[in-house]
């Protein structure tokens, strides 16, 4: 099944589903995601902040959390496992795959877990209704199980540079993979994990209007970047979040769930 839902499925289905805006902005960016949802939001919406609901207990940029977190988080929220969930953002999908990804991670069923393709820009752009209404949450009692073979960690990154069990792609810019310029958080080297291939994330989004590229030009894509899409693949970028763009790209192409590498280059550039 296909993780996006179009526009038009949304505003035909508005009422049968429960939508999360988890827009999330970098640091330098001085841009409010909660300031803009607050402002204007698709009817409906409960905002999702994606750093708070994130671990705390590291010093590592938005990490998955643990798993009674993550069910208090989403209880408070008011989601029940059987809702279909659709997760938008204003932040050129970054986010919304991000939040996509966590909720595969912790076992929500994945055909009740949809991202709206092309975002708010695409609501936006088609001129669809957006409201400043604040919607009333009646907490839930979610409960999540850990699918730990969709993360990697530290270590099986170090050992697959060894081994090379699986084909390490990075999503990020050309010139950050290569090293020519400074990394946009302090203290991390320049550069990229050894053997990893570069395919920024930029590349499989249609940039008028934030869908992703159909199937087929995805698959040219990867090919384009020498990626074998038979081969065991898993994801990585700054911090976890663009990494999971290409991790929902991939999904399209092969109908099975991405392996994100969670600390990414945040965590590796530390060494």
């Amino acid at each position: 099944m296909s993780p996006l839902k179009s526009t038009s499925w949304l505003s035909e289905n508005i009422g049968k589903v429960k939508i999360l805006d988890a827009t999330w902005h970098m640091p330098n960016s001085n841009r409010n995601a909660l300031k803009e949802f607050q402002e204007k939001h698709i009817e409906g919406s409960i905002f999702f902040d994606l750093d708070k609901n994130s671990n705390q207990k590291i010093s590592l940029p938005h990490m998955l959390p643990e798993l009674q977190d993550w069910e208090k988080i989403v209880s408070k929220l008011g989601i029940n496992n059987n809702d279909h969930i659709i997760i938008y953002d204003n932040s050129d999908v970054l986010s919304a795959s991000r939040c996509w990804f966590t909720f595969l991670y912790f076992g929500h069923d994945t055909s009740l877990v949809s991202v709206l393709d092309g975002g708010l820009k695409k609501w936006k752009l088609e001129n669809r209704m957006l409201t400043k209404e604040k919607r009333v949450l009646k907490e839930a009692n979610y409960k999540a199980t850990v699918k730990n073979n969709l993360v990697v960690n530290l270590n099986q990154i170090e050992k697959n540079i060894k081994d090379k069990d699986f084909c390490l792609i990075d999503a990020r810019g050309e010139n950050r993979f290569k090293g020519l310029v400074d990394e946009p958080r302090k203290n991390l080297k320049k550069g990229n994990i050894k053997g990893s291939k570069n395919l920024p994330f930029s590349k499989i989004i249609n940039s008028e209007n934030n869908t992703f590229k159909k199937k087929e030009e995805l698959e040219k894509v990867f090919l384009n970047h020498d990626i074998n899409l038979n081969e065991k693949l898993a994801f990585s970028c700054g911090s976890g979040i663009t990494a999971c763009v290409l991790g929902l790209a991939s999904t399209i192409i092969n109908d099975k769930l991405p392996v994100i590498y969670d600390g990414s280059w945040a965590e590796y550039g530390l060494k």
